[in-house]
Order: structure tokens, then sequence, then C-alpha cells
């Protein structure tokens, strides 16, 4: 059987999600969890990887077993899971479903605040600037007319392709917060903090909006500033087509 894993993850204490030999990351600790309570190794493939410090409220992965799962099987697996991740649900799906192929469209958002709050330390960026908001919405919604986004993917980067299709892009105030949301086929590595940060030079008045076309026209990520931290940061959605998750089994 294949299962689909839906988790959220506080990431502040991991080093990314994706499994790696020098880091403590969150797929590690689900697929040791995982293993330990099925008693046979069990490999994860994730759908959406987040670099370190970057949390989600909905993330997935998928994994094949023989055997049956443990009848107490979400509630086991978070009992050992550390607090800063919880399994959400489990979905019996169709042996050829693919948590990372399969889906649509992933969506993020970045959390700025503006004045000293010490519950956003770890979930945004304190940001105590003036910022032109409407030059950043122009900015975001740009971003919309777009395909190829070179500029904001970080170097050594293997992909095939540089384009994605931004289906939803812009700036709200939520809560006093000041939100960058966006909603994407796909995205590069470091792309959403690329942007960003990108946007908020055009905020503080460093870049105009002549200059930010000019940016993302040059695919070069040199003319991108990546220098946001990853706190603000929150995978919010992995959609999937109708009926990919209707078997919901816990």
């Amino acid at each position: 059987m294949r299962y689909f894993l839906e988790v959220a993850y506080k990431g502040t204490q991991f080093g990314g999600f994706q499994v790696q030999d020098t880091a403590h990351t969150v797929q590690a600790e689900i697929d040791k969890a995982i293993s330990l309570l099925m008693r046979e190794k069990v490999e994860t493939t994730g759908s959406s990887r987040t670099d370190a410090g970057v949390h989600a409220l909905q993330n997935f992965l998928h994994f094949d077993i023989a055997q049956p799962l443990h009848p107490q099987f979400l509630y086991k697996v978070n009992a050992i899971l550390s607090r800063d991740i919880v399994l959400k649900q489990v979905y019996a799906v169709s042996d050829e479903a693919h948590s990372r192929f399969d889906a649509l469209n992933r969506a993020y958002k970045y959390t700025l605040y503006t004045q000293k709050d010490p519950f956003m330390q770890d979930r945004g960026y304190f940001y105590p600037y003036s910022l032109d908001f409407d030059l950043m919405q122009e900015a975001a919604g740009i971003l919309k007319t777009y395909e190829n986004f070179m500029t904001f993917s970080k170097r050594n980067t293997q992909v095939r392709t540089y384009n994605c299709n931004i289906m939803e892009s812009g700036w709200t105030i939520e809560e006093g917060h000041i939100v960058y949301r966006v909603r994407a086929n796909r995205f590069l590595r470091g792309m959403v903090r690329g942007m960003v940060g990108t946007m908020l030079r055009v905020g503080r008045g460093k870049l105009t909006i002549a200059g930010f076309r000019e940016a993302i026209e040059k695919r070069d990520c040199t003319y991108a500033d990546f220098a946001v931290p990853p706190q603000g940061l929150f995978l919010m959605q992995v959609a999937y087509p109708e009926g990919v998750l209707d078997k919901g089994i816990f």
C-alpha cells in the first residue's frame, strides 16, 4: 500500500525538510518515527523541500509498506515525534500517486512585523522600517506576468527549467503584520525569500519598478536580494487533484 502523510512543523530547530547527512531534518525524524513503530526501515518521499528554519502548516510525504498500519498509527507516530512536528492525517492512495509530482500548486506566506514582539521572533521578520506598500503591491503583481524566475533561484540548483506559473502574488495587512502571499505550480530554491527581499528594496525606495523588472529579466541571482531570514516563511498548502486525498484513514 502507498500512503500520503500530511504534516506540519515548526522549522526553527531543523536544518531543513529533506534528509541530509550532516543535519537534523524534518523528514529524517519522520522516517525514524515510522520505522520505529512499524519495526522496519521506512523511507518517505517528500512533496516540498523547505530550507533550514522555514515552517510548514501543511506539507506531504508518501511511503510504501506491505504490512497493515498500526491501528493507532497517528497517535503512536505523534508520540514518537518531537513537539515541533505533528502528523495531521494519513491517506491511502493509489500506487501511482506521488506526493511531489502530483501536486498542482503550493502556497507560501512571508510575514513581517514592524513593532517589537517577543512572540513573533521565530515566526516573522522584525522589519521596523518605512515601506511604500503600494509599490510593493505593484511589484508583486508584476511577478505574475513573468515565467522565468532564474533571478530568484539560488546558485548550485540542478533544475531542468526555471519557468514557474505564479497564480497568486500579493501583499496584505493581517493582524497588524505585513504579509506576502504567493501560490505557484512550483518554486525554485530560495525563490520566495529572493522575491520578498527584492520587493522590500522596492518598498524602501532602493529599487525602482523599472529596476525590479530589469532584475527579473537579467536572469541573474546577483540582482536579487535573498537576505531575509527563514523564520518569516511558511509553506501554507500543497494542493492535489480532486480525489487523491479522498481516503483519509486516520
